[in-house]
């Protein structure tokens, strides 16, 4: 059983790929959610644990949702970005991530 939960905590520290930074993220961190960059194959519970495990918060909810790669122009050629998957992770009242914003 022990071998298992040692996969299973190593699995958890490679779910969340880095956290994602913009005006909305912003403002949604001040009613405590916070947006993270996902592996694609990760799901709701996997990445609440995940974030329980790395910032030593609780964690109230997780929102999942998968973002479709643009295409774009390079000269003549049309090429796509790849689809990647985003998490919205909602903590319980009295929790806070800090990112080292401001240090």
């Amino acid at each position: 059983m022990n071998l298992n939960a040692g996969q299973n905590k190593e699995r958890l520290m490679k779910v969340l790929l880095g956290p994602l930074q913009s005006e909305k993220t912003t403002l949604i961190g001040e009613s405590g959610q916070y947006a993270f960059r996902v592996v694609g194959d990760a799901h709701k519970r996997e990445i609440g644990r995940a974030v329980a495990l790395m910032f030593e918060v609780e964690v109230a909810g997780v929102q999942v949702l998968n973002v479709k790669g643009k295409e774009k122009r390079v000269g003549k050629r049309i090429g796509r970005r790849q689809d990647w998957r985003k998490a919205y992770v909602r903590l319980k009242p009295g929790h806070t991530i800090d990112f080292g914003v401001g240090a």
